[in-house]
């Protein structure tokens, strides 16, 4: 395999999704991460813990740094890394601020927010030849879009060029509707490449990207399959219990004899005013034949989305929800709070799709194109044999 041959920083490196896959990969060794472990605004630094999961999987200690406090210019000191070279630097600030999980994200420009032109400064002060960024698809299309197109003057004045684009990830073999922000720069002279251009045109096979597909790959030596928390209220779990298996939610059991006991003052609310939107998710089975919905940071409770196992009366548990976040079967999870592991999950950038994205950063820095079954991640549920062509998906549906 032969030494590694080009260095990493991660900003905002959370728990390690985007380093996982350049530590997964050959060509990359780490410099250098930093995050603030922040869980929540009211909670402070320090309260996310996922700065020891990352070191646990990727070998390095991130310096414990609020990076929204840093000048540019004291980055490398902050970060302990002098006059190194980078090759890489991997920068993805919050996404809560852009979200539209948060219906005030369209209202309100978050402060937050202004994480992503700081972003970009350091970017310049780190001199990294690639920079790659993942966030919200409303970084691109959302109403404070000027962040990103910030960003990107700040960029392009300093010598680099940008690709932006929004991918629907499940596009790249993850078996969740996750859709998501990838942003590629690179200095002027390298060719800017992306994910688009390493897929050409492949692209994985539906059967390869359902919730069955993946919890049909966890091994049976990978830690937290029965990391899962238990239900405080019996209420719940006959709510779940009355839920039909695979693909059923609290909807259903609105016609039923258990409806004014088991359904919340919220749900008889929404069904008396006919506004059900969205509200199917909560309290909602995942479906064994489709992709899972978005995992998202808060996903430790039913009530916050299409959590619950398709069949057993239960969360789907920390291994389960980390397959279908794209982290392999060898990543563990060690945070002391159960609540933050799920986070660590919601949160991360999918290891499955990080390694993939390190594959274009080697293939910009080498001029090398790798071969697309060597980008697909080991002890995931995806495999080089889920890979075809357009025209194969559309004979197999024809």
């Amino acid at each position: 395999m032969g030494a590694k041959r080009f260095t990493v920083v991660d900003l905002f490196s959370g728990a390690g999704g985007m380093s996982y896959g350049f530590h997964a990969h050959p060509d990359f060794q780490h410099l250098a991460a930093a995050d603030a472990e922040i869980a929540k605004p009211s909670m402070g630094a320090g309260a996310l813990q996922c700065n020891a999961t990352f070191e646990n999987n990727i070998g390095l200690a991130p310096r414990s740094i609020d990076l929204s406090t840093v000048e540019p210019g004291e980055l490398r000191s902050q970060l302990g890394i002098g006059s190194e070279k980078i090759d890489v630097l991997s920068v993805c600030p919050p996404c809560t601020g852009f979200s539209r999980t948060n219906p005030l994200n369209h209202l309100r420009d978050d402060t937050r927010n202004g994480l992503v032109g700081l972003s970009a400064r350091f970017a310049v002060e780190l001199g990294a030849d690639v920079v790659v960024m993942e966030n919200a698809r409303e970084l691109i299309r959302g109403n404070f879009a000027d962040h990103f197109q910030l960003w990107k003057s700040v960029m392009v004045s300093n010598g680099y060029q940008v690709s932006g684009k929004n991918h629907v990830l499940t596009r790249f073999g993850l078996p969740q509707i996750r859709e998501r922000a990838i942003v590629f720069a690179a200095r002027r002279g390298l060719p800017l490449l992306d994910l688009d251009a390493l897929w050409g045109g492949h692209v994985v096979a539906e059967s390869a990207t359902t919730v069955r597909s993946a919890f049909s790959a966890i091994d049976e030596t990978a830690t937290s399959q029965t990391s899962y928390p238990r239900f405080a209220d019996p209420v719940v779990e006959r709510r779940l219990r009355a839920i039909p298996r695979d693909g059923g939610s609290w909807i259903d059991i609105a016609d039923t004899p258990e409806a004014e006991e088991l359904l919340t003052d919220s749900m008889k609310r929404i069904l008396r005013l006919g506004r059900i939107g969205s509200h199917p998710d909560v309290y909602g089975r995942m479906a064994w034949d489709r992709p899972a919905p978005t995992i998202k940071r808060e996903c430790a409770h039913i009530g916050n989305g299409r959590y619950a196992h398709p069949d057993e009366h239960r969360l789907c548990s920390v291994r389960e929800m980390a397959i279908l976040q794209g982290f392999p079967n060898q990543f563990e999870f060690n945070g002391t709070a159960l609540s933050n592991d799920y986070r660590h999950i919601g949160d991360a950038v999918p290891p499955l799709v990080s390694f993939q994205i390190a594959s274009v950063c080697a293939w910009m820095l080498t001029g090398v194109e790798p071969a697309l079954e060597e980008c697909i991640l080991d002890g995931t549920h995806l495999d080089a044999s889920d890979i075809v062509t357009n025209a194969e998906q559309l004979l197999f549906h024809g």
